[in-house]
């Protein structure tokens, strides 16, 4: 794989994301929750307009890709977008619509109205800590956005989800490292080791996709793919801003993370993707979380927590990715929003369709390759 490959491909999914649009969010309103559920055929996730987490995460890509070339149009982008979902509203406060937060907290300093934006982030963090639902254990309920209705919720109660360790969980550790407050960064801390404590299998060092205190158990066992790309590149992000660690703890993060990367290789398909259910062969090979994925690998090589051995697994990874990405800069082998599953085959009957969170993780893996 060339430099220049990987520039022009970077540069043709960056394109296409920009360039998603949006989505008729009224046809969620003809469907019902279960049918949602089942295929995640959700129009709320598609493009890239909507306040949720699919643009949240679209956002953030671009972002860590603007960080590396300058490239002064995604700022006009980013300026735009926050400037349109202010005037048309925000929806409801959840988990998933806290990631855009992410993206908005790097950039306000440099956006008109900064203090508008500032108290926005201020009164997210404050709400993630004294409003959203609790699980047991004092962890961050993934409560998600209602489908049809931009102002209802999805409570899933009881539940946790791998998801918030990114969707929400990164930006209140920044949030509490900017303004120097304790209880956001302990906070923060304490739903990364809840996650770690009801999610992790240390029989295999995979994630479960959730963990319900209702039913005291981890639904249908799954260790789905995405669902551990989201702690494999989160955590390296997570440990990159967490230089205050009192060193017992940073120990027990980097052990998890390493046997995790670890479990991470052995699940890698022979095309260098990663199979949506990461320990079944027969599931589909998917992309979005192989990019996630590979990202993490090389960030924690190049953080010095992995040896030089896993930049292997990552470019293979990588080459796969490049693949992937179709001429128009649409990455392909993507699923669709995936909520909580009871067998491999709700996974599986997953759709794949081209999503703003696909694009952006395979532009933040390509951009680790990029480092070099």
């Amino acid at each position: 794989m060339t430099t220049e490959r990987l520039k022009a491909k970077t540069n043709q999914v960056a394109y296409k994301l920009l360039h998603l649009g949006g989505a008729d969010y009224d046809k969620d309103k003809n469907i019902s929750i279960e049918e949602a559920i089942a295929t995640g055929n959700v129009a709320r996730d598609f493009g890239i307009e909507e306040w949720d987490w699919p643009q949240g995460v679209g956002l953030y890509g671009l972002y860590m890709l603007y960080e590396q070339n300058g490239d002064e149009s995604y700022m006009k982008f980013f300026e735009d977008w926050f400037r349109k979902n202010i005037e048309r509203g925000l929806p409801s406060r959840n988990i998933n619509t806290t990631e855009p937060y992410l993206t908005l907290l790097q950039i306000m300093d440099r956006l008109p109205r900064k203090d508008m934006y500032e108290e926005m982030c201020m009164n997210q963090a404050d709400w993630l800590i004294h409003e959203l639902p609790k699980t047991g254990d004092n962890g961050f309920q993934h409560v998600t956005s209602g489908i049809g209705d931009r102002n209802g919720v999805i409570l899933n109660e009881g539940q946790l989800w791998v998801d918030t360790l990114f969707m929400a969980v990164l930006f209140l550790q920044q949030m509490g490292n900017r303004y120097n407050n304790p209880e956001w960064k302990a906070e923060a801390l304490h739903q990364v080791l809840v996650h770690i404590k009801y999610l992790y299998n240390k029989n295999n060092g995979l994630f479960y996709h959730g963990y319900s205190f209702i039913r005291r158990d981890n639904f249908g066992g799954i260790f789905w793919c995405r669902g551990n790309s989201w702690f494999t590149l989160g955590i390296t992000l997570y440990l990159e801003q967490a230089a205050d660690l009192d060193e017992g703890t940073r120990r027990y993060l980097l052990d998890t993370f390493k046997a995790h990367a670890e479990a991470l290789r052995s699940c890698q398909a022979e095309s260098g993707l990663f199979h949506t259910i990461l320990d079944d062969p027969d599931s589909y090979e998917e992309a979005s979380g192989t990019a996630a994925i590979a990202a993490g690998l090389l960030r924690g090589v190049r953080q010095g927590i992995l040896d030089k051995s896993f930049e292997h697994c990552a470019n293979k990874a990588i080459e796969a990715l490049c693949d992937c990405v179709a001429q128009d800069g649409t990455v392909l082998k993507v699923s669709a929003g995936t909520a909580m599953g009871m067998d491999s085959e709700h996974y599986k009957n997953i759709g794949l369709r081209p999503m703003a969170y696909g694009q952006a993780l395979t532009l933040i893996a390509f951009a680790e390759a990029l480092r070099g």
